[in-house]
């Protein structure tokens, strides 16, 4: 075939790109549909306030008039100045099953890379809600809330074009329908640390939403300053990701942890919405609002978006607090499934709860690398 790429500007070709994984993905029962409108945004800088710190293109793969494949890459200014590195990123990555367009994908962003100065080229890299990296264990399962999904030989293709491995992110999960419990020795051990840290773990309170969001930001950016990948978020950005999960987060599953009123951390813990979503194709209207928030109070799995505590308290097991208490509001609503998302391979201070734990392993994403010069 003969493979062309374009530069999506036109709005005839911005249209392309945000709709090219409804064609790709229309035969695979695991895809979940992401919404159209929260998709326009994604890529619309006056909408997405993550875009305003970042110099984007988009490129599209074409044979004759038909997309074979679409790809991001951006250069984030807040990203650079924290890692103090050239390196640039590309996500939004989509292709068929063919070698020679995944090529010249990649290489048109590699070369808009190379021209701008970068000296390495990272993803794959969301443009929100740090949705990083490549499905390379768990590609048979269905991708919760705000997590990444793609077929088995993207990984071949990256592996093809000389990307290698930068990072693995682990996906644990408990299966509460098989009958999942937190241990009694875990019970009795939060007890004690508790009482020797003086933690208090309490909801986010709706009626001052936005001074605990301040909050939650300072302690997220606090916390995970040192961990790989970080990127400061801005309190803008902080205020539309509150925004836009506002109608889906039940106040109960996002805490902060206090000692003498100070926030020590947080943990924020989203409803499974696509269990609901998958089958709107995209669309909200004219009754998917409807059917979303009649059957929020049916969802019966759970992810752990994200958990931190600030350094002065990590390793003093802060985090199996918040899992207990989880675990207590939980239980009344009768999940079935958790998942903890997002646990990078070598940050042992969570994995080694989690084992402890009894959750299993049930996915890896990985986020590739390579260089320019």
């Amino acid at each position: 075939m003969q493979y062309k790429i374009k530069r999506a500007n036109s709005p005839w070709m911005r249209r392309a790109f945000i709709r090219f994984p409804f064609r790709l993905y229309r035969d695979d029962p695991n895809w979940v549909p992401p919404l159209l409108t929260e998709e326009k945004n994604k890529f619309n800088s006056k909408r997405n306030p993550m875009l305003r710190h970042c110099d984007c293109a988009h490129f599209l793969v074409m044979n004759k008039w038909k997309p074979a494949g679409r790809i991001s890459v951006f250069i984030d200014t807040l990203a650079l100045e924290h890692w103090h590195q050239p390196i640039g990123l590309f996500g939004s990555y989509e292709c068929i099953d063919d070698p020679s367009a995944s090529y010249l994908l990649l290489k048109a962003a590699a070369e808009w890379l190379d021209e701008r100065g970068m000296k390495r080229m990272r993803g794959p890299w969301s443009f929100s809600s740090q949705e990083w990296g490549l499905v390379i264990r768990g590609c048979d399962r269905p991708p919760m809330i705000l997590a990444p999904y793609n077929p088995p030989y993207y990984s071949r293709q990256f592996d093809v074009f000389g990307l290698h491995k930068a990072k693995d992110l682990y996906v644990y999960e408990a299966d509460l329908s098989q009958g999942f419990i937190l241990p009694e020795r875990f019970l009795r051990r939060t007890d004690q640390i508790g009482r020797e840290n003086r933690v208090r773990v309490r909801p986010i309170d709706m009626k001052r939403l936005e001074a605990d969001v301040l909050t939650l930001v300072r302690v997220a950016n606090e916390s995970t300053r040192n961990n790989w990948g970080y990127v400061p978020v801005t309190e803008e950005e902080a205020r539309d990701m509150a925004r836009s999960l506002k109608p889906v987060v039940d106040e109960d599953l996002v805490m902060l942890a206090e000692v003498d009123g100070r926030a020590v951390g947080y943990l924020i813990v989203l409803p499974d919405i696509h269990v609901l979503t998958k089958s709107m194709k995209g669309r909200l209207m004219p009754f998917g609002w409807v059917r979303l928030l009649r059957g929020l109070k049916h969802i019966r799995q759970y992810r752990i978006w994200a958990l931190g505590v600030i350094p002065e308290y990590q390793r003093r097991a802060i985090d199996t607090l918040f899992y207990r208490k989880l675990h207590e509001v939980l239980m009344p609503k009768k999940p079935e499934r958790v998942e903890i998302n997002y646990v990078l391979e070598d940050n042992m201070a969570m994995n080694n709860p989690i084992h402890k734990m009894g959750l299993k392993h049930v996915k890896t994403y990985r986020v590739y690398e390579m260089d320019l010069r």
